[in-house]
């Protein structure tokens, strides 16, 4: 065989000396601003769009809609996100992620100073996909620079920063919002972001640099391929965040945007086989590792249900306002920011983030099956010491999954190529996305098929002729005979009583049964973190190995 016809796999200490060169070795202060704007646009997003799942009753009735028609206002911000996600990719590709920040920021700005002062549903929904069109740019762009700009051995403080915006913005958002609603005024639920917005501005203008103009070389990039895997994936996401209320495949209305985000996936597929586009390389995703981390990042969405759904709901049914149930969930955030900053310590310790991941999500199922132990007495004051133990565990989870999706992005060679790194962070963005959504309406679904089956599990116990359920109408009926009309007044008054007390227990036995769908489920992951390979080298390699030719021109 011919010497030349080999072909020579480059090793981990070559991949991390070539990722060394070309990542910067010292922070100077415009990338350290650069990295302070995309993560504070990553965490803005997270906090817009809880905030406007938390207020939209009152948004609702502040525009005077029904149920139905106010259920699409959240699915038009939701569903914009998704849209721009794959497209950032031919933004940052073509524009850079400077120009694009900027523009997006700016427009996210003005949209969300005027969101409030909108009366028209029409108005309202448009400007709602202006906003999500915008603040989804935010998310792909941020691991894009983080990993171009950031030197080797910051990179753990940047993931600790990243899981504490993040994160954070989740776990706050309930009280924030209610301490809005009381104190000044739920207007504040869209001028919070216009006020964050240009703060990230500011930052993205001084701390990332104007991007070179794009070499002429190859192909050029078409937008028609990301028009359409972008608009498939957005009606279907807005068919799947509407299934549950529309009945799913019942519905004429559902069936229409699933087979039409089908039927756009089908083009994108059948260009993307015509003709590659030269800032998309899908075969550069097709590994072991890559697949599992999505996989994993995938559940990991499915976790936060915990404190997105499954806690707010449980004190929800019992009549608690957001500031009475963001007590509990603000537990969560207290330890995120030793704990992040604890976690990048023992990353640059040579600390194996799978091993960081595992804790965090033993941690998550251990919390999970504590709150197993609800019942509908259960105050806010009951969670703390779950939700206490659920905020240690989801910051050890997230940042051992992203420290472990940022080593992969470096030893698969992301950073040797643009449209890698580009297709590397859309491709997570996308999971991202989907599942968190996908982990919401699973939860809901699940929980509304388990309140009808305890439900009629429950009332196949109180009948009328039961002489139990009778002699407690009898007396319900005697006490309430006082304060009502007459006899029968006070016996069908007796009767609602009891419908909501076993309405009540039914939703109570739902939520249990949720969390133990956490904890059953954070126990599955482990099986996938068992199967994700040990990267050639940990953090403490690559920021030693980087430290080599600072040392060697200091030398010489």
């Amino acid at each position: 065989m011919a010497a030349s016809s080999i072909t020579v796999r480059p090793s981990a200490v070559d991949i991390a000396r070539a990722a060394a060169a070309a990542i910067p070795s010292e922070v100077s202060t415009r990338p350290l601003l650069g990295i302070l704007g995309v993560v504070t646009g990553a965490g803005l997003v997270t906090l817009a769009s809880r905030m406007l799942s938390l207020g939209l009753a009152d948004l609702k009735g502040h525009v005077g809609i029904s149920f139905d028609s106010g259920a699409w206002l959240d699915s038009a911000f939701n569903a914009s996100l998704m849209f721009i996600g794959p497209f950032s990719v031919y933004l940052g590709g073509v524009l850079g992620p400077r120009r694009i920040l900027l523009f997006a920021a700016g427009l996210f700005t003005v949209t969300s100073i005027f969101l409030p002062l909108i009366h028209s549903y029409s108005l309202l929904m448009v400007a709602l996909i202006v906003a999500g069109l915008t603040s989804g740019t935010f998310y792909p762009l941020t691991l894009t620079f983080a990993l171009r700009n950031i030197p080797l051995r910051f990179l753990p403080f940047t993931i600790a920063f990243y899981a504490t915006f993040v994160d954070g913005a989740v776990n706050i958002a309930p009280s924030l919002y209610g301490w809005y609603r009381d104190h000044l005024s739920w207007h504040w639920m869209f001028w919070n972001s216009a006020v964050i917005a240009p703060v990230m501005m500011i930052c993205v203008y001084f701390g990332i640099p104007r991007m070179p103009p794009r070499k002429k070389s190859g192909p050029a990039p078409s937008f028609v391929g990301f028009l359409y895997l972008s608009a498939g994936l957005a009606l279907i996401f807005a068919a799947l965040q509407q299934g549950e209320r529309l009945d799913w495949w019942r519905s004429g209305e559902f069936n229409a945007w699933f087979w039409s985000g089908s039927f756009f996936l089908l083009c994108a597929l059948v260009r993307r086989l015509r003709g590659a586009n030269p800032l998309v390389a899908m075969p550069y995703l097709l590994k072991w590792n890559t697949i599992l981390l999505g996989c994993l990042l995938f559940w990991f969405r499915f976790t936060l249900s915990t404190t997105i759904i499954l806690v707010p709901q449980a004190l929800a049914i019992r009549g608690f306002e957001p500031d009475q149930i963001g007590p509990a969930i603000i537990w969560s955030a207290i330890p995120l920011i030793p704990l992040a900053f604890t976690a990048a310590l023992l990353l640059l310790r040579k600390f194996d983030s799978r091993i960081l991941l595992a804790i965090g999500l033993a941690c998550t199922a251990f919390a999970a099956w504590l709150n197993s132990q609800y019942t509908s007495t259960w105050a806010a004051e009951n969670f703390y010491r779950t939700e206490l133990l659920t905020g240690i565990g989801q910051a050890f989870a997230f940042i051992g999954l992203v420290g472990c999706i940022v080593l992969q992005a470096i030893f698969a060679g992301a950073l040797a190529k643009p449209e890698w790194v580009l297709t590397f962070s859309a491709y997570f963005h996308t999971i991202r996305i989907f599942g968190g959504t996908a982990g919401a309406i699973y939860m809901g679904h699940f929980i509304a098929q388990r309140e009808r089956l305890h439900s009629n599990l429950l009332g196949l116990h109180v009948s009328g002729g039961d002489w139990i359920t009778g002699q407690n109408v009898q007396a319900m009926t005697a006490s309430l005979y006082a304060k009502s009309s007459g006899t029968a007044a006070a016996g069908a008054r007796a009767i609602d009583l009891i419908a909501a007390r076993l309405r009540l227990q039914a939703y109570s036995l739902s939520i249990l049964d949720g969390f133990l769908l956490i904890a059953w489920s954070c126990a599955c992951t482990l099986i996938f973190v068992a199967l994700l390979r040990k990267s050639p080298l940990d953090y403490g390699d690559l920021s030693n190995m980087q430290q080599i030719p600072t040392e060697h021109k200091e030398s010489n």
